[in-house]
């Protein structure tokens, strides 16, 4: 399926020439209808000649209404271009214009309408005028067909012009990651919620759970109903008008400008890099932190401008900047947008994204920044991997996550990952730079050190400190202890971690201490002194210490117990329950002539470690 959109000045016939092309009235609001004018989004459909299928967007033509406009063309395969033989070009001519150039749609046609009210040489006239404003534009080498939507005149050459023209224009990508920009929602009687719009980067079919980005709590439906053209799907291609009614979901709770996604292919996003093309009939130059409206898809938001290799854009010059949007909107790399002033409101440049998520501020005029979002721009597979994932610091990204941060398919990114494996560090099913990983390595070997030299008693840092200090995903850090034990960076025991050539020592006076402590232990082994009395001989980090090195067993946090007494006390419950069933509290403190303190703290104990449960008073095995 194609998609075709209108362009052009209010009041030059496009509407007209929509329904004279479809049979379909695309002015669809009532106010349309009593002001005779385009407001808001129009669509109809046609079968070209040679059978295919074609939506049509038409758009509005009065300035008032650009914004509605600019929610149209953003997923069109081709433009309209509507242009009145007895007026010529006129204002929203070139702001429409240069819309269409700066998205770099792929082709277009010029239909020059009112045909019946001009005379042929007038038409001529018109004719090389227009020829000379599309002359440095993405439009350039389009075919210009005067027709009269009231005679019909032409209509059979425009039609045969379009059927030839989509057949040139390369259809919309499919990387599986469909993203449907909302740009109508409404209710419908016994089917609920429906959105409408331009279908791109993959396919939705019947019962696909989808995610609507952004929402503010990721909100989540299902697909219940799929539609192009009043037809019913089981499949939505990229590059379909679709209507999409969704379960779970309310008409408050979606506006247009959001996207209708698969749950976790794509992320909003409020700081971006990006090159920008300014008009050179922009009315004054673009300062740095400049505030503008920006417009992609279906989506319109404030942002900040900040230049990065100009003091500023004067008109006609392109630049890198990084753009702040004011809210978040769902990107992905090389989508296209646009921007304007807000006051006067004028269209002032648009570009590409190279970057949809910028992971930081850059400074201003810094060579390496620039030849990175050149890369990004224009390398090799290769180098645009690279480069992302090196932007990316200690930050570890999957495979889904590269190719939505670059662009490039799943299958483009796989092959890249493989030939530079020698480059790329694997962290499971996720990436990152050798160099960022050697960093990263030696992160981890300061943390260490530094919790040794601060706490030489203790067995190691906590998994959760760790990382925290590094920053690090959950998703990914199990991987990164993994690979840092492989290459003995550090060492993991249970909940610890540590330099794998660190150990406890004691100084020698704290050595004494700790004998006469475990002295005290083996001459009343069932009787020993409390956790509070060993830690005030010979402080909280000595015994846990010697709790980490298996020289005295925590029951709880007033019960310790030398190994070879718990192994006895044990050995002997878990006996006694296989000869009688079970045992009790008390006949423990009896068999050890110990208190009941110890009895129960023994009891306990076994049950946390699922060698025992409690029955009443008495306790089984599990």
């Amino acid at each position: 399926m194609r998609v075709i959109g209108t362009a052009g000045h209010v009041d030059h016939g496009k509407s007209t020439l929509v329904k004279a092309l479809t049979g379909i009235d695309p002015d669809r609001l009532k106010e349309e209808k009593e002001r005779e004018m385009t407001i808001d989004l129009g669509f109809a459909w046609l079968t070209l000649p040679s059978g295919q299928p074609v939506s049509i967007v038409d758009v509005p033509g009065h300035e008032g209404f650009i914004k509605n406009m600019l929610a149209g063309v953003g997923g069109i395969d081709a433009a309209m271009l509507i242009i009145a033989a007895d007026e010529g070009i006129m204002p929203q001519t070139r702001e429409h214009l240069a819309i269409l150039d700066l998205l770099q749609v792929k082709g277009g046609v010029v239909a020059l309408t009112k045909k019946d009210v001009v005379d042929a040489e007038w038409i001529e006239m018109v004719s090389a005028d227009v020829r000379q404003q599309l002359a440095a534009t993405i439009l350039a080498s389009a075919k210009i067909i005067p027709v009269s939507s009231k005679t019909r005149d032409g209509i059979t050459d425009l039609l045969a012009e379009l059927d030839r023209l989509l057949h040139t224009v390369s259809p919309k990508n499919d990387i599986g990651k469909p993203r449907l920009p909302i740009d109508r929602v409404f209710s419908m009687p016994g089917f609920g919620t429906v959105v409408t719009g331009t279908l791109i980067d993959g396919s939705f079919a019947l019962g696909d759970e989808i995610e609507i980005v952004p929402s503010p709590s990721g909100k989540r439906g299902r697909v219940r109903g799929l539609q192009t053209h009043k037809s019913k799907l089981e499949r939505a291609t990229p590059g379909s008008r679709v209507a999409m009614n969704l379960s779970g979901l309310a008409v408050e709770d979606l506006t247009r400008g959001q996207i209708v996604a698969l749950p976790g292919t794509i992320r909003a996003t409020t700081l971006l890099d990006a090159r920008v093309n300014y008009l050179a009939s922009a009315p004054r130059a673009l300062e740095h932190n400049a505030q503008v409206d920006f417009f992609t898809g279906a989506a319109e938001v404030p942002a900040r401008v900040r230049q990065l290799d100009h003091a500023e854009l004067k008109p006609g010059d392109s630049g890198w900047v990084q753009l702040q949007l004011a809210a978040p909107v769902a990107l992905a790399k090389n989508d296209r947008f646009i921007l304007r002033f807000p006051s006067p409101s004028i269209t002032i440049g648009g570009g590409v994204i190279v970057d949809a998520h910028a992971t930081t501020r850059h400074r201003r005029f810094k060579p390496d920044v620039i030849t990175r979002l050149e890369t990004l721009a224009r390398g090799t597979p290769d180098e645009i991997v690279w480069q992302f994932l090196s932007a990316r610091g200690a930050n570890p990204a999957d495979a889904k996550e590269i190719a939505s941060g670059t662009g490039l398919s799943a299958e483009i990114v796989a092959q890249t990952l493989t030939a530079q494996a020698a480059n790329i560090v694997a962290l499971g099913a996720a990436y990152i730079t050798a160099p960022n990983w050697n960093a990263l390595a030696d992160k981890m070997r300061a943390a260490l050190d530094e919790f040794h030299r601060q706490n030489p008693l203790r067995a190691g840092l906590s998994r959760e400190e760790l990382k925290s200090r590094l920053g690090l995903a959950p998703r990914v850090f199990d991987r990164v202890i993994e690979r840092a034990s492989a290459e003995k960076i550090l060492a993991a025991s249970g909940d610890l971690v540590r330099r794998p050539d660190f150990v406890v020592t004691f100084a020698p006076e704290l050595q004494k201490k700790i004998d006469a402590l475990i002295a005290q232990f083996n001459r009343a082994p069932y009787a020993p002194p409390s956790a509070q009395d060993a830690e005030a001989a010979i402080g909280l980090d000595a015994v846990n210490a010697l709790v980490t090195q298996d020289k005295l067993v925590r029951l709880n946090d007033q019960v310790l117990l030398a190994p070879k007494a718990f192994d006895a006390m044990q050995t002997w419950v878990v006996a006694t329950i296989r000869a009688q069933g079970q045992v009790t509290a008390a006949q423990v403190r009896d068999q050890f002539n110990t208190s009941r303190k110890y009895a129960v703290g023994l009891l306990e104990y076994l049950d946390a470690q699922r060698v025992t449960k409690r029955v009443g008073d008495a306790r089984v095995l599990r």
